[in-house]
């Protein structure tokens, strides 16, 4: 039995009867009514849009700007909302009316212009009270859950539009701005050289300052110098002058009685010369007595004595009792060598005495004057006392009058320095505000040359690329033409897949004909398939044929696109057969849960690297992402490098399907009780 026959058998026995033939015909069908219609449904949803109708709430009370013109951009951006008609756009009296529509699904969604709309675009002429422009929209994702993302997509447009419109009018009164700037940069650059030629002059009368301070900081400090000297001077001045005056109150003290003593000494010394001169006078008389004792003493001797003693007596000399006891002695000493050496030594004594008296005489003439003179001299002290008072209170206030002097000198000294450091800080501050000033009047200079100063055409134009500075040059390497074709990749792969697993529901995978006869099992298992993908291919070009001629899609290359599918759905049938043929009615079920497992990790709406890890692998292992990525090179017109690795896999893949046949045949070639009574069957 060939591969042919095998595959005859099972078709002519689905076509047998009108029942069998329109059987067929539905399981054609199945592909076309989930792809193609489904891509009918969707195929451009975003250009039926204006029958969506939509709120407008204008509250704007508008604006007036810097230079008097009104602005009503609330009124200019309904009004350019409903001219574009992307919406069935009408326009309500309130927010609330405009809330209360969309909530009852009257309205899609609301957008609300509120009253300061224009004021807070106007507001970037005044940076300080800068704001931006609030636009409010109101969905409700119960009328559609994709609204939310159209609305956002129609609220940026409307954004974009009335930020560039407002930009270049703000970037319009910046470049005004920019040509104030520089003409007033020009005046302050012309200022800046005055000010320089100020700060130069300013700088050289530093310099000279400077040059006066130190001088004046050098003679303060001789003056302080000098004046230290004097101070010291001044105390030991005064210290001398206190101590003269101490030394003459002592000695006006202490001569306060030498008038008076010198008179008692001029008058005791006139007593004692008086006295002296009395006594040399007795003694010179008494000298002459001795000698005349003497003699008489001699004559006494000679017997003589008495008559000579006798006038002594007589003239008072000595007494009688004297005279008597003279006579005695002589009598008793007869001519003594004692006499003549007393005798003697009287005469000496005599010349003394006259000397004293002499003397005394002298000392009463000098004691005399002194006791004259002693009034003036200790009226002298007392004057030279009073001087010396006075002097000492002078030099003490002189010291304290000099002890200011040097505060003063040293206060002098220490502002001269403090003048000096700070005309040196003010000379150094000159040079550096003269060459600031000229760095500032270049700086000024230069900078009034690079801010721009530009005419009604340049402000124009700089306005127009400050507002809307970029403009995007798409370059699309392959871009479909609208959302169906978007989805179009996707959802044929799908339909396949779906197409190849309804064949299991009403054709055999594997016949009990084939099975019992002895016909290898690669023949049995590829006759087996061939069927499905016969059924499949019909299923391809009949889905192909609709979308391609009934919803305009226009692949870039429409046969390859074909073939890819056609591959598709060999690949497809293949798995399915052969897991069905392997596992029976178990096997569905896995069919089932591959088409779940496929429907989510393909990538056919978001791109697979962003779904969860698990299903990047089951996206690399799975045959339908790899076909959808194909489809959508054919389609759009991408590098078509990719595809040869994408066939071989499908190629792959069908030879793993009939591989699972393969042994799916040699199993049921042994028949069991479970085989002809099996526990489920569906």
């Amino acid at each position: 039995m060939t591969v042919l026959r095998l595959a005859l058998s099972e078709l002519k026995r689905m076509t047998g009867g009108l029942l069998p033939k329109l059987t067929i015909l539905a399981l054609i069908m199945v592909p076309l009514l989930y792809g193609a219609v489904y891509l009918y449904a969707n195929w451009d949803p975003y250009g039926n849009l204006e029958q969506l109708k939509a709120a407008v709430v204008v509250e704007d009370q508008g604006a007036t700007t810097k230079d008097g013109r009104q602005l009503h951009v609330g009124d200019q951006v309904a009004q350019t909302l409903m001219v574009g008609k992307k919406f069935d756009w009408v326009k309500v009296a309130s927010a609330e009316q405009a809330d209360d529509g969309v909530a009852s699904g009257e309205y899609a969604f609301a957008l609300k212009i509120p009253s300061d709309f224009s004021a807070s675009l106007a507001s970037p002429e005044n940076f300080d009270s800068a704001r931006q422009a609030i636009l409010s929209v109101t969905t409700n994702d119960a009328n559609n859950y994709l609204l939310t993302s159209i609305v956002d997509k129609v609220t940026t447009q409307v954004h974009e539009s009335v930020a560039k419109e407002v930009g270049q009018r703000t970037a319009d009164a910046l470049l005004t701005g920019y040509g104030t700037i520089h003409t007033q940069l020009v005046k302050a650059a012309d200022g800046a050289g005055q000010l320089a030629s100020g700060a130069a002059s300013f700088r050289d009368g530093a310099a000279q300052l400077h040059t006066g301070t130190g001088a004046l900081s050098t003679g303060a400090d001789t003056l302080l110098n000098g004046q230290t000297q004097l101070v010291a001077g001044a105390n030991q001045l005064n210290n001398g002058a206190v101590q003269l005056s101490n030394g003459l109150g002592q000695l006006q003290s202490q001569t306060a009685l030498l008038p008076a003593d010198s008179q008692a000494l001029s008058s005791g010394a006139a007593q004692v010369a008086a006295g002296n001169a009395a006594l040399n006078s007795k003694v010179q008389s008494a000298v002459g007595s001795l000698d005349r004792l003497d003699s008489a003493a001699q004559g006494l001797l000679n017997d003589k004595a008495k008559p000579a003693l006798d006038p002594l007596v007589q003239n008072g000399t000595m007494s009688a009792a004297q005279e008597q006891k003279v006579l005695d002695q002589l009598q008793a000493l007869p001519a003594s060598p004692a006499l003549t050496d007393a005798r003697t030594k009287l005469h000496i004594d005599a010349a003394d005495v006259q000397k004293l008296a002499d003397g005394s005489q002298a000392v009463s003439g000098g004691a005399a004057k002194l006791a004259g003179a002693a009034p003036t001299l200790t009226a002298a002290i007392s004057e030279a006392n009073g001087g010396a008072r006075q002097l000492a209170s002078g030099t003490a206030t002189l010291a304290a009058t000099q002890q200011t002097v040097f505060d003063g000198a040293n206060q002098l000294a220490a502002g001269a320095k403090t003048l000096d450091e700070g005309a040196a800080g003010l000379d150094d501050g000159a040079k550096k505000l003269s060459d600031g000033a000229t760095t500032l009047a270049d700086s000024l200079a230069q900078g009034a040359g690079r801010v721009p100063n530009p005419n009604d055409a340049q402000k124009a134009n700089a306005a127009k690329v400050i507002s809307d500075p970029i403009a995007v040059n798409s370059l699309s390497q392959a871009q479909a033409a609208n959302y169906g074709s978007g989805l179009a990749p996707f959802f044929l792969v799908l339909a396949l897949w779906i197409g190849a697993f309804m064949l299991v529901q009403t054709m055999r995978p594997i016949t009990q004909r084939a099975l019992a006869s002895n016909a290898p099992s690669w023949k049995i298992a590829v006759g087996g398939w061939l069927p499905f993908f016969v059924v499949s291919t019909l299923q391809a070009v009949a889905m192909y044929l609709v979308v391609y001629f009934g919803l305009g899609l226009d692949p870039t290359h429409p046969l390859l696109t074909l073939g890819l599918l056609l591959l598709a759905s060999m690949a497809f049938t293949a798995i399915i057969q052969g897991v069905v043929a392997l596992l029976g009615s178990v096997g569905k079920f896995v069919v089932l849960v591959l088409l779940v497992l496929q429907l989510v990790s393909s990538g056919g709406t978001f791109p697979w690297q962003t779904t969860p890890g698990p299903l990047h692998v089951v996206h690399q292992i799975m045959p339908m992402g790899h076909v959808v990525e194909g489809m959508r090179h054919l389609i759009y017109g991408a590098d078509l490098a990719p595809l040869g690795a994408i066939v071989l896999g499908l190629i792959g893949y069908t030879l793993f399907g009939l591989l699972l046949s393969v042994i799916a045949v040699r199993k049921h070639k042994f028949w069991t009780l479970k085989t002809l009574l099996p526990e489920i069957a569906v």
